[in-house]
């Protein structure tokens, strides 16, 4: 185990080297989701991994009395995202549990929602219309496509298995609000399953940005917004480039990991 000093504030993060650790994808959405969703009260993490997502959120959430449940289907991973939040004395804030994403796209009833887990606040969030917002970086290989990982931690972060892209997708409209917003990370390859599954479970695409790794490059990440019964207009943002061409991270990469002061982004 390792303790990472994350540079957000003063969020510190529990990890195994061995396992699946967060990497930039989980730092980009965090931060395309703070961007545009703004004030909230309540947030979702579906596949949450050790939980870097939800401490982003939080840190850069005005709502100072806002929270974040992150579920993963790894027990590990959760335990390691809990010692985490009490850690930086945030457990009242960032909870964590054990779930399986597969469970909360098929329950049939909001009772059945509810009883996915004992924790306090995801049954606050239910009980209160549904989550502000939704985020998710799922596991971006199909069943049984990619590099196999033997190693079952990473390659359960990496490839879908009980719960597949369809999945994530309902679970996030399941556990939404009405105009909730919901924000995923995947791979451009996956573009169109995610518009025809977010309009399957009435989540229109509203926002998208590609990511290049560098100037000239194709994109390899594409971020997504959707809103549970939004209208229908998408926004294609400009691309987010990672690298710069003498090799070090972009400005916008600088500043989004919080190394720079912010500009404004068209």
């Amino acid at each position: 185990m390792r303790i990472e000093n994350t540079g957000f504030g003063n969020i510190r993060l529990i990890q195994d080297p061995d396992s699946f650790c967060y990497g930039i994808d989980a730092v980009i959405l965090a931060d395309f989701a703070s961007g545009i969703s703004g004030r909230w009260k309540s947030a979702a993490d579906l596949g949450t991994g050790t939980g870097i997502i939800p401490f982003i959120l939080i840190h850069k959430n005005p709502e100072k009395s806002c929270y974040v449940v992150g579920m993963d289907i790894q027990e590990e991973a959760v335990e390691m995202a809990s010692d985490s939040s009490k850690m930086n004395s945030m457990d009242d804030r960032a909870r964590f549990f054990k779930a399986d994403v597969a469970d909360i796209a098929e329950a049939q009833n909001s009772e059945t929602l509810k009883s996915v887990t004992d924790e306090p606040l995801w049954r606050t969030a239910l009980e209160s219309d549904g989550f502000d917002i939704a985020v998710s970086n799922p596991p971006y290989f199909a069943k049984g496509g990619g590099i196999i990982n033997r190693k079952d931690s990473k390659y359960i972060a990496r490839h879908e298995t009980t719960a597949d892209l369809d999945r994530f997708m309902k679970a996030a409209a399941n556990i939404l609000k009405t105009r909730g917003n919901f924000f995923i990370v995947h791979r451009p390859s996956r573009l169109v399953d995610i518009f025809s599954s977010g309009r399957k479970y009435g989540l229109e695409p509203k926002t998208m940005r590609m990511v290049i790794p560098s100037e000239g490059k194709a994109p390899n990440i594409v971020l997504v917004h959707c809103v549970k019964g939004g209208g229908k207009e998408l926004k294609v943002m400009s691309d987010l480039i990672v690298y710069n061409g003498d090799g070090n991270y972009s400005d916008e990469i600088e500043e989004i990991y919080e190394r720079q002061r912010p500009r404004d982004i068209t």
